[in-house]
């Protein structure tokens, strides 16, 4: 015989229903919802050190897990194919080469969740429309395929054109956009559906915020009119001091030194301290801006019933940008018309208190903020300091989802995953990695074993490193180490021309100049700005 419902559970359960939020899942894996905000610097986060309001993003860090040397592979395009295939980005291409690997959609379908995606894809041919997200595993999409967009209007950065697609159909942006609201809007749209199914689901939602132009609403912005008047330089240091108080980084850890390219704050005309002032004041709008909406997803699990069953990561596909693109002087950061970008002196603040840029493989450019919250699973409020990497993931969701990666898909070889699970260290455990950690990008490369890395930037020597003692890499060890060094320059080369990434040889033969540097130019000298 049924039991009649308390009279408190009967109005709930009405209201659910009324609602339409009542989930109806039956498999109890959790659901997965991974978040990647664009360009976003270290200390960007109000629990990494920020002065930025992101309250939402403090509740995660709060309930869940902060990661204090997590990596991504310092680029844009480079992350998302290393985060979507567990393998080494030279190796697939960028997913260019579809016949040597699966991606996370695509494993995590095979065994029975449901794949959502919404933001950017910048991945595959997406001019041709060759290896996007319907054709890659998602169930569902919604977002730009380029890498570049203009948060307003939805068109491509550079050329103009519409990138902009509802599953594989051409989407007209309303007159009402804004790519991190709509993008946030339909990712809402399709939790909802997935709830009502039996399984759960794999969320990845890509945000194109903060990366350029710098664009926000108003509103945003006017929080920090006036906030950054203090400069750069007063900026970094404030941030180191709170990140200090928080541990995420250790007392023993110097402040980088200001970067060449850049002046001293005091050195700069009252106007042209108010004209750098906008550039940051629309920065932190943006990453304001991006914490609200994360703010509405979070809202939205609560409402449906499945927060608690429902694993979210937060993290950047790389450091702060510093590419000087002021193409519109003129206009005011801020609007549609801007293409304005914050360039290296406010990056720096970003990746306080770490040396260089996306791009690079010194920390600057491959540290990021990365946030865990799975309730029942992971301590609360905790903090680790043992190293990850942005090719962990796919192994680490194979784990958490009980699902079996193929060793053949469509036909094809598929090569075994490259990262190790991370629920070892997300369970209060130690991890112990049987292979260092390896980066390399355009020339910049790296090797890390243990505390020791050993990194170069393209066209320059190798240098060395004890990251337990000077994380912001600032006492070259390569000469007072030589054994050890010559050690991991081989073990560097062998896993090089393993994976099909430049060796030693062939990244110190790549010239590099100030444009390499500073100004952004992509592998055909254009600024199209697809970055």
């Amino acid at each position: 015989m049924k039991l009649p419902l308390p009279h408190c559970s009967l109005l709930l359960l009405a209201l659910l229903l009324l609602e339409g939020c009542y989930s109806k899942q039956s498999d109890q894996r959790p659901n997965i919802v991974l978040i990647m905000a664009d360009d976003m610097g270290y200390s960007d986060l109000g629990s990494y050190g920020s002065e930025i309001q992101t309250p939402n993003l403090d509740r995660l860090a709060e309930e869940g897990m902060r990661m204090t040397q997590f990596y991504n592979t310092a680029k844009c395009t480079e992350t998302r194919a290393t985060l979507l295939t567990g393998l080494y980005f030279q190796q697939t291409d960028n997913l260019l080469q579809p016949d040597n690997n699966v991606t996370l959609a695509e494993v995590l379908k095979e065994n029975g969740y449901q794949t959502l995606m919404s933001g950017k894809w910048h991945l595959g041919n997406w001019e041709e429309e060759i290896g996007t997200p319907n054709q890659r595993g998602f169930d569902h999409y919604f977002g730009f395929l380029g890498g570049a967009i203009n948060f307003f209007t939805g068109l491509d950065y550079g050329t103009g054109r519409n990138y902009m697609r509802l599953d594989q159909e051409e989407y007209k942006v309303p007159d009402d956009f804004y790519s991190t609201d709509n993008f946030t809007s339909h990712a809402l749209t399709q939790v909802s559906e997935a709830a009502q199914q039996d399984q759960p689901f794999f969320l990845y939602l890509a945000y194109n915020a903060p990366h350029y132009p710098l664009q926000a609403p108003e509103e945003n912005i006017q929080k920090y009119r006036g906030r950054y008047q203090i400069g750069w330089d007063s900026l970094r240091q404030q941030r180191l001091q709170k990140m200090h108080d928080l541990g995420i980084i250790k007392e023993q850890w110097q402040l980088s030194p200001r970067d060449t390219l850049a002046p001293a704050w005091e050195s700069l005309s009252e106007h042209e301290q108010q004209e750098e002032q906008a550039l940051m004041e629309v920065y932190a709008g943006m990453v304001d801006r991006l914490d609200q909406q994360i703010g509405r997803l979070l809202h939205h699990l609560d409402s449906l019933g499945i927060a608690d069953n429902t694993l979210i990561m937060f993290l950047s596909d790389n450091g702060g940008c510093p590419f000087d693109a002021n193409r519109t002087p003129d206009i005011a950061p801020g609007p549609a018309q801007s293409r304005r970008t914050y360039d290296t002196e406010w990056a720096q603040a970003s990746n306080t208190p770490f040396r260089k840029y996306k791009q690079w493989i010194h920390e600057g450019g491959i540290a990021t903020p990365m946030i865990i919250r799975w309730p029942g699973q992971i301590a609360p409020n905790s903090i680790t300091d043992q190293p990850g990497q942005i090719l962990d993931m796919m192994p680490t969701l194979v784990e958490i989802a009980s699902a079996t990666y193929p060793k053949k898909y469509d036909g094809y070889e598929v090569l075994p995953m490259e990262g190790v699970s991370l629920l070892p260290i997300w369970q209060g455990n130690t991890l112990e990695r049987e292979r260092p950690l390896f980066w390399e990008y355009r020339g910049s490369r790296a090797l890390r074993d243990g505390n020791w890395k050993l990194v170069g930037e393209r066209g320059g020597a190798w240098e060395l490193y004890n990251l337990a003692n000077d994380r912001s890499e600032m006492n070259n060890l390569i000469d007072q180490e030589p054994d050890r060094a010559a050690q991991m320059i081989k073990t560097y080369d062998a896993q090089a021309k393993r994976v099909g990434a430049r060796t030693t040889e062939e990244a110190i033969a790549m010239p590099l100049n100030q444009q390499d540097r500073y100004l952004y130019e992509d592998e055909k000298g254009s600024a199209s700005g697809e970055e």
